[in-house]
């Protein structure tokens, strides 16, 4: 599961139960025969249904609904949260709607201080006071009177209706009733703990610190119901004597401050967040250290992450459940009842309800709505069409499109205002299950086997066994000579074997279609085994303190996942065969292959990041361009685009080859700048560096504007084969125009007319040699002649025959006359 920040941000049972029993339930799903197997119901294409894609910013939602109810915008990629406006769409002959609940918001606490770098006092750096703001929110006046109905009080970093909060249900119960709103009770904490702190008085209703009022910069969303919610928050702590400034901004004006900003600087001290989980979760084990920890993978990408302090207890904790170490369900179940406990304990951010989203669309438009994330999430590039035709042009609004953060393979943006746009220029191996969050294979992987401990907490579900085998083993023995990690100094692959590392909990072997040399990028390159290879160093390079890759925020995220990851190794490349070794488990084996069987990205887009980031002049992480004072790493706009399109022209000249020591044994000076040299024909015509495989490629991005065009990945696949003869016969395939979609080995074969012959094959303009047959890749257009002549040799030989036997019957005549 992916959580993501969002711009803005049922009857409750039913809607609650019913995700819970679609979740809980195993069912039999139904295949189509459409490039990728999956459920019946949904019409997955993996080439893009529509000939361009176009995405606007519409920050009213009314607005946004009118242009619908017109014509002029097709889908609206951001929930409708006003009940009177969704009364509307729901009464609308022209619109369709469907619901989603993984949508949920929250308080955000900047935790540095107690002095910021501007000598202001931050209340919020104490804990107990944090923990406290949970009481001052009335989180069911925020259901009524704000939400309309449309949202559950939240208080725990799990959705209400989701699995682990149904399997925690009395413990979450019991936390809801322990913080339920008290304000007199979160006073007396607030005001006792602040009467501890050197320099905070109070006096005449007021907090001072040092003389001068505590003022508290409160950074308030304004394009949906998170303006109100934040005026309330105000209110209720302006009732405790604090200074409140009110500062109302849109995601791209508040983003540089909290997220990306330092926040030891002390310009925000409050933020309301949001968030949408976007596929369906089934467990929530590692939300404590993505929301809570300096571990997260959130830690290179902001500042905020790389400040969180957990306590040790909480720190160990969230790691363990993020790891997956529990070995049973009762102890899973107590470590996550403990999580809660401490979660609230730290409260870096008070939760405050889960919505009820409504999703909205034109009716002739087919779109599939994530049970969990709506409409915007990863599986729309695959399944977004207008009545089940290829081509047209679909317009979709989101209140906000392209933040501003910066795109890049390694660190780059979380924002869903992002990521809707550039999931669908990405080939996963498997996508999510809108409706049971299990994965759905795209096409590339023939099957996978795990191997797991027996007495592991994992189990397969009927929905997977076209694809996936789970067996239980004795135990999972390391092959010596699989990779384990690179020495960043010696610049080598550690094995297994050298580093005695002999035994895994799980072992995942992949088979993959035959896809080396045929799998194609949006550029134009082809997939080879170094793509694979290529990056093995990349993680290692950037937890190390020895390297120029080396980013402070990503340590921890590192340590998380060695402390798991064993090893993996290349079995076989034709057809490709992966093995990795891992002590992470998950209850369902299928997120288990998931986590591991992917597919490789093209090599080369990277390693200009990377020649960038090692001279000191971008950084992939936010963390890192924030403290070496460099521009964070962005691939498709800003200024980032003149360095790497000069580290691009560097690459070319010099055949650089990243992280040399490993990848000379995979590519070649030649490959590299035949790689380079297509990456900069794609620079020349898009204007950025960002390359991909998914259906879509990203034709434009202004993000001035906030737009982006999309346009199909089979407009830069289909190659077009013409054959035509000359002379007496045809061909098969006959003569004409013939279209293929990417590399396909085509046999044509030459049939001669009557006393007729092949004399030649002319393709594309070059004449090859008579054979019978001609193969060709449709690498690219082709055009094929087959030449006939007439077959001299068989007329000749036909000739001589009559001849012999006119002469023959002249002689036989002059006989008979005699």
């Amino acid at each position: 599961m992916r959580k993501m920040m969002r711009q803005y941000p049922k009857s409750k049972i039913t809607a609650c139960a019913a995700i819970l029993i679609l979740l809980m339930l195993t069912q039999t799903i139904g295949l189509i025969v459409t490039t990728i197997s999956a459920p019946a119901e949904y019409p997955i294409y993996k080439y893009g249904w529509f000939d361009e894609v176009v995405f606007f910013p519409v920050a009213d939602a009314s607005k946004a609904v009118e242009m619908m109810e017109k014509g002029d915008m097709d889908i609206y990629f951001k929930d409708i949260g006003d009940p009177a406006l969704f009364r509307r769409v729901r009464d609308s002959p022209a619109l369709s709607y469907e619901f989603s609940y993984g949508l949920y918001n929250e308080l955000t606490f900047n935790p540095v201080g107690p002095e910021t770098l501007d000598g202001k006092f931050n209340p919020f750096y104490n804990p107990k006071i944090r923990e406290a703001m949970n009481m001052l929110v009335d989180r069911q006046y925020i259901v009524d009177e704000i939400m309309g109905g449309l949202a559950i009080p939240k208080y725990v970093p799990v959705c209400n209706g989701f699995p682990d909060y149904e399997r925690h249900k009395d413990v979450i119960k019991t936390i809801e009733t322990k913080y339920a709103y008290n304000f007199e009770k979160a006073k007396e904490i607030i005001f006792g703990e602040l009467s501890k702190e050197p320099g905070v008085e109070y006096k005449a209703g007021k907090w001072y610190y040092k003389g001068e009022p505590i003022v508290l910069k409160f950074i308030i969303r304004t394009e949906d119901t998170r303006r109100q919610i934040g005026d309330y928050v105000s209110g209720q702590l302006e009732k405790l004597g604090f200074t409140v400034d009110r500062q109302y901004k849109t995601s791209r004006e508040a983003s540089p401050i909290w997220m990306r900003g330092n926040p030891a600087e002390g310009r925000w001290h409050v933020y309301t967040g949001g968030w949408v989980t976007t596929v369906v979760s089934r467990d929530d084990s590692d939300n404590f250290q993505f929301f809570y920890s300096d571990k997260s993978g959130m830690a290179s990408i902001s500042p905020l992450w790389a400040s969180y302090k957990p306590s040790p207890e909480f720190s160990d904790l969230a790691d363990k459940l993020a790891e997956k170490k529990f070995t049973t369900m009762e102890e899973r179940t107590a470590w996550m009842s403990r999580a809660f406990e401490l979660a609230l304990q730290d409260s870096v951010r008070v939760w405050l309800v889960d919505q009820t989203a409504a999703w909205v669309k034109r009716k002739e438009i087919t779109a599939i709505a994530d049970y969990s994330g709506g409409y915007w999430v990863g599986i729309w590039g695959f399944t977004l069409n207008r009545g089940g035709t290829l081509g047209g042009s679909v317009k979709i609004g989101s209140s906000d499109v392209l933040t501003g953060d910066a795109w890049n393979p390694i660190s780059g943006s979380n924002w869903i205002y992002d990521g809707m746009v550039s999931s669908a220029t990405g080939m996963p191996a498997f996508l999510s299950d809108p409706k049971s969050g299990l994965p759905i294979p795209t096409g590339f992987v023939k099957s996978v086997t795990i191997e797991a401990e027996k007495g592991l907490l994992t189990f397969q579900n009927p929905e997977s066994t076209g694809w996936l085998t789970l067996t239980f083993v004795d135990s999972v023995t390391i092959p010596s000579d699989a990779w384990y990690g690179w020495d960043v100094e010696k610049k080598k692959i550690v094995t297994a074997g050298e580093a005695g590392v002999t035994s895994a909990k799980v072992k995942v072997a992949a088979e993959y279609e035959d896809i080396i040399g045929k799998f194609e990028y949006h550029d134009g390159t082809v997939m080879s085994l170094a793509d694979w290879v290529w990056s093995w160093p990349i993680n290692f390079e950037r937890a190390s303190n020895k390297s120029a890759l080396y980013d402070e925020a990503f340590v921890g995220s590192f340590q998380s996942w060695r402390e798991v990851f064993k090893a993996w190794r290349i079995v076989s490349e034709h057809p490709l065969r992966i093995e990795w070794y891992t002590d992470y488990t998950n209850m369902d084996a299928e997120l288990i292959a998931s986590a591991y069987v992917g597919l490789a990205g093209p090599w080369h887009t990277t390693a200009i990041g990377i020649r960038a980031e090692e001279k000191g002049l971008l950084a992939f992480g936010q963390d890192k361009a924030l403290k070496n004072n460099v521009e964070w790493m962005n691939y498709i706009a800003g200024p980032s685009l003149g360095i790497l399109s000069q580290m691009l022209d560097e690459a070319i000249t010099e055949g650089y080859i990243p992280f040399r020591e490993l990848n000379s044994q995979y590519i070649s000076v030649d490959e590299a700048r035949a790689r380079y040299n297509a990456l900069k024909k794609w620079y020349s015509t898009y204007r950025h560096f960002w390359v991909g495989a998914g259906p879509y490629y990203l034709e434009t991005a202004d993000i001035t504007a906030h737009t982006a065009v999309l346009k199909p990945f089979r407009k830069l696949l289909q190659r077009e084969l013409t054959i035509s003869v000359e002379g007496s016969g045809t061909t098969d395939p006959e003569p004409g125009s013939h279209g293929y979609l990417g590399r396909e080995t085509v046999t044509i074969r030459a049939k001669p007319g009557f006393l007729s012959v092949l004399e030649k094959w002319v393709v594309d303009g070059v004449e090859k040699g008579a054979s019978e047959t001609l193969t060709l890749v449709t690498d690219k257009p082709h055009s094929v002649k087959a030449v006939f002549r007439v077959w001299y040799e068989a007329v000749i030989g036909i000739v001589a025959v009559i001849v012999v036997i006119v002469i023959v019957a002249v002689l036989f005549l002059r006989k008979k006359r005699k």
